[in-house]
């Protein structure tokens, strides 16, 4: 993955894009605008890691009108129901590609009371986020880790925190000293140009060095709504591998 301001983008990413989409976390602003509307169109996640989960879900937000007939059509299936249902038709039939994009009852539901309380949960992990970044600061200031860095133009929403250690040796280490305290820290993703099907389907311009140093040396701490009450421990565990 690679984030950067969207001035350095659009030139390059868009000669054979019609419509752009952007994936966006709930509450994530680029200069005082929602990550979602910068495109065409844009994309929730509700994987049971994100700020707002379903288990597996999402939704897709548009940003332009034109696209919201096609979109419930492919979300019904490929049929034109829902303009059925709203008796702008006789009848409803197949009229395009889709699949079976609605969620079940439960899933909506379970979805649905998080929806109700979005602000307090994201409330919360940014609390946690704040809470990680304080704590590390003298490590960071001595160089003994790097902490995730928001320009001032940018309001995060605490989905993640992350530590880069020195090298894959000392990530290692860090993993396995949390681990045996019972602390779950992973590391991120494989990067997807060097993952089986990134080989397989993708390309690149060039060799990639930055991200390939930046996965290994990754480490992604604990955030979850519960959390707090042993945000304390872990901290101190951290601590305890970077000082030793």
């Amino acid at each position: 993955y690679t984030k950067c301001g969207r001035k350095h983008y659009p030139r390059q990413c868009r000669p054979h894009k019609k419509n752009r989409t952007k994936n966006k976390h709930y509450q994530y602003y680029y200069k005082g605008k929602a990550l979602g509307g910068l495109g065409d169109l844009g994309t929730y996640s509700f994987h049971e890691t994100k700020n707002i989960i379903s288990g597996e879900g999402g939704v897709l937000t548009l940003n332009r009108p034109e696209l919201v007939q096609r979109a419930e059509i492919i979300r019904e299936k490929g049929t034109n129901r829902s303009i059925f249902k709203r008796g702008q038709v006789d009848k409803y039939t197949w009229v395009d590609i889709g699949s079976s994009f609605l969620p079940g009852e439960l899933v909506a539901a379970f979805l649905y009371a998080q929806l109700e309380k979005a602000e307090l949960i994201n409330a919360r992990r940014v609390d946690m986020f704040n809470n990680y970044h304080a704590a590390f600061s003298d490590f960071a200031a001595s160089g003994r880790v790097r902490r995730p860095h928001i320009p001032a133009d940018r309001v995060a929403n605490g989905h993640m925190y992350y530590l880069l250690m020195r090298d894959r040796a000392d990530r290692d280490g860090m993993i396995a000293h949390l681990n045996k305290q019972q602390i779950v820290a992973p590391f991120h993703y494989v990067p997807l140009h060097s993952s089986p099907a990134g080989q397989k389907f993708g390309r690149t311009h060039d060799e990639l060095p930055i991200t390939d140093s930046t996965s290994s040396c990754l480490i992604r701490l604990p955030m979850f709504y519960d959390l707090p009450d042993r945000l304390e421990m872990v901290i101190e565990a951290v601590e305890a591998y970077l000082k030793a």
